[in-house]
């Protein structure tokens, strides 16, 4: 039942989703915790790293005493609950770009008391940005981020509701969403945005799409201002992201549910609507007042065109962005992109919700520098991850033959078909990435508070597990695999833990985290996670900054690194109050590292980065060495 004491402004989206969505409770959880309890031996022996020990390598186990050379560069960054942005000694950050700064001359700055209009919205940075990329084309940067989405009190501050109250206000919002296309340079010590560059974009929640693959054109992308299912209108809730060879930018729609709502509140709505969190009310953003398209009982195919990952030509600002249906409908949270020996694009994707699974795509045909991509990710097969307790998984195809599923249904109702083959339900895959130096693959596993509790929205079992190992899992893990014969294209892998987040402080059991997390290094919610050029993993949080209870001496949200040769984790970046830190690109010289600061102040408790009694705002900070040397 819905609690109507709590308003919009004080959920999150998950919040949003379990009341909106409710699941069912286990009632055998008792035995699930004592079956948790029970894999403490399990534990311990997988997620060892003294001396003498091994973890996962290329194409053996890596003897971690040999590899135990400090690859960093850097000292630890204590844990902070300051409103600012901690980097280590010798390192220094400036503001590049904040939500609201103008990317042409003709926009006005932005406005501190009426938080801007529909019209600045529109030639500005949006709100929230996540993940991004750093493309060099030519001599030139351009910065690609999403725009995920906007805190409604902060960016309606000026409305005594903190909500939209007039179609300008649904407008920009709207606006504040989507993609920012920005190139930028260096002007002394600083980056900058370059104004009116030819290649400065804004991508919105209204701008037109191609719709491709195997669902284009099928009946339940079909609406009434677009018949012929090829056609929508804009991308919204881009959480992480994804690079293809080449040079295109995917952006990765995730909470898209919480747009929709419904006038007509007596509207049955379908299985296939719960699953993927649609109901009747969305999340406080109201753009069905203006926007007929997000009434989902006069448009209720709508929603089928949206979830899923949109490719976009960072160099080209008049091209129509692509969304591919190929790769999956579901809350994705970015979409890692890996070339086979053979040639063939396989693509890593996280569905992020409390039990839903973990994706593949491999396409059928191959990837050749300079020859044709386009069927590149719209003909291809999807795949859903199974894990064993024995350090062993798969990769279940998702096609007809399998699900009894059409592909294009396969392509539009993805978490059913996942279902259908008896997927390992996870706990809500974040970002995948893979190491440039070694053959494998890792990704976040955020947290899940319905392990071993709840079922998840399609009735799956969610069982304390392998990859899984923790009932009600607080703090998150990173799980790490292994392709068979060093293929990513493999259908078969092996997997360990690379890290069980934890506070050692407050606990001695399984919660305490692996051994490679103590008091300096604690961290809970692992959020993005990517790779640089050396075969380092920098890791970033999203989770629980109250600094007490379970999460004391956690501090605000941060940004750590780790060594996949040693599994040594050492934190690098603390971000301001109430903030998550999310998306991470780098400069040619690889001398500048440039790093998302996502909702500051989310409950009213900062002012980033301008501080005083100013608007707190998202932003992308530039990260460097004092002495101009590359990071890492």
């Amino acid at each position: 039942m819905k609690d109507t004491n709590i308003t919009h402004d004080e959920l999150s989206f998950d919040e949003f989703d379990e009341i909106n969505s409710p699941r069912t409770e286990d009632p055998q959880f008792d035995a699930v915790v004592d079956a948790a309890i029970s894999r403490r031996g399990f534990l311990s022996g997988v997620l060892t790293f003294g001396a003498g020990t091994f973890v996962m390598g290329t194409s053996s186990l890596v003897n971690v005493a040999e590899a135990a050379t400090d690859r960093f560069g850097f000292k630890q960054v204590a844990a902070s609950t300051d409103d600012t942005i901690s980097v280590p000694e010798g390192y220094k950050w400036d503001m590049l770009v904040k939500w609201g700064d103008p990317l042409w001359s003709d926009a006005p700055e932005f406005d501190e008391a009426t938080r801007g209009t529909a019209a600045s919205q529109l030639r500005a940075f949006g709100d929230n940005n996540d993940g991004m990329s750093m493309f060099a084309i030519g001599n030139r940067h351009v910065l690609v981020a999403n725009n995920e989405y906007t805190n409604r009190p902060i960016i309606y501050g000026n409305r005594d509701s903190k909500l939209p109250e007039t179609p300008d206000d649904v407008a920009k919002g709207k606006a504040a969403h989507g993609v920012t296309v920005a190139e930028v340079h260096k002007v002394g010590e600083n980056w900058e945005v370059i104004k009116d560059s030819p290649l400065n974009r804004r991508i919105t929640a209204d701008t037109p799409m191609e719709l491709t693959g195997p669902a284009a054109g099928h009946d339940l992308l079909k609406t009434s201002a677009d018949p012929s299912g090829t056609q929508s209108l804009g991308t919204w809730n881009n959480c992480g992201n994804g690079e293809t060879p080449w040079g295109t930018y995917l952006a990765c729609e995730e909470n898209f549910n919480g747009y929709f709502s419904s006038s007509d509140k007596e509207m049955e709505l379908p299985q296939r609507f719960k699953r993927y969190g649609i109901g009747h009310d969305d999340w406080g953003y109201n753009w069905a007042m203006t926007d007929e398209r997000f009434d989902i009982s006069k448009n209720p195919n709508e929603p089928n065109r949206a979830g899923y990952v949109v490719e976009i030509d960072p160099t080209d600002p008049t091209s129509t962005p692509k969304k591919r249906t190929a790769l999956g409908r579901f809350k994705h949270e970015n979409a890692d992109v890996v070339v086979a020996p053979n040639g063939k694009i396989v693509v890593y994707m996280g569905d992020d919700e409390r039990g839903e699974f973990l994706y593949r795509y491999v396409s059928n045909g191959y990837y050749a520098e300079g020859g044709d991509t386009e069927d590149l990710l719209t003909d291809g097969i999807l795949y859903a991850a199974k894990f064993t307790d024995d350090q062993r998984g798969e990769w279940l195809a998702l096609t007809p033959e399998t699900t009894g599923l059409s592909q294009a249904e396969i392509c539009i109702h993805t978490r059913q078909a996942a279902s259908i083959v008896g997927a390992t339900t996870m706990d809500r895959p974040e970002w995948v990435t893979h190491n440039p130096t070694q053959i494998e693959a890792y990704v976040a596993l955020t947290n899940n508070k319905n392990r071993g509790v709840k079922p998840n929205k399609g009735g799956d079992a969610t069982p304390v597990d392998g990859p899984n190992p923790r009932a009600e899992n607080k703090y998150g893990q990173i799980l790490r695999w292994v392709p068979d014969m060093q293929d990513h294209a493999n259908d078969a892998f092996s997997w360990d833990i690379f890290a069980l987040a934890g506070n050692p402080d407050v606990h001695d059991d399984e919660y305490a985290g692996s051994p490679n997390i103590n008091s300096g290094n604690m961290f809970n919610s692992p959020d993005g996670i990517s790779f640089d050029s050396k075969g380092l993993l920098w890791i970033q949080t999203d989770g629980k900054y109250s600094n007490e209870g379970d999460f004391a001496g956690m501090g605000n949200n941060q940004m750590l690194v780790g060594d996949p040769a040693t599994g040594e984790i050492r934190r690098f970046l603390v971000g301001p109050k109430e903030a998550e830190i999310t998306g991470i690109a780098w400069s040619a010289d690889r001398k500048t590292a440039f790093v998302g600061v996502q909702h500051p102040g989310e409950k009213g408790n900062s002012h980033f980065p301008n501080g005083g009694t100013s608007v707190p705002r998202s932003g992308i900070v530039a990260i460097s060495r004092a002495d101009n040397q590359p990071i890492g």
